[in-house]
């Protein structure tokens, strides 16, 4: 989660929400990728997003079935179905979502059977310190700082 709260804080620096993830296999990250929507003016651009494709690139390979994603926010419904399609083994994540969240807050995409594949979830895991630097964040942009 570490590697994470890095990525998050570097979507900081050109004015992006602080969600960060990193991809590993075997205890490697071959994956990482922070909010950069602002950035790229690309609605598609979260973390887990970019994430995910600079891990396919670096593995030769879309099926990601022997990732762990470590993301600091609840995914949202698009990232959760990008994990999905992915076939991610396993993902850990930070703060909850209440007002997104794909992964038990609205929706719990990874555990419904009706979807091909199913993803174990390892769920608030430095959930303070992930949602801190959330709340931080949107209380700068309320009070212009």
């Amino acid at each position: 989660m570490e590697l994470a709260l890095t990525e998050a804080r570097l979507a900081l620096e050109h004015g992006d929400v602080p969600v960060g993830a990193v991809v590993v296999v075997d205890g490697e990250v071959v994956g990482r990728g922070h909010n950069e929507r602002e950035r790229r003016q690309d609605p598609t651009a979260h973390a887990e997003v970019l994430a995910l494709q600079q891990a396919a690139v670096a593995l030769g390979s879309w099926r990601l079935s022997e990732a762990t994603v470590v993301v600091t926010l609840e995914p949202c419904v698009m990232c959760a179905g990008a994990l999905l399609s992915a076939r991610v083994g396993r993902v850990i994540f930070g703060a909850d979502d209440p007002k997104a969240g794909a992964a038990g807050s609205l929706y719990n995409v990874f555990a419904d059977p009706r979807l091909n594949h199913e993803i174990p979830l390892r769920a608030r895991v430095r959930a303070e310190e992930c949602g801190r630097l959330l709340t931080d964040f949107f209380e700068g942009r309320r009070t212009g700082a």
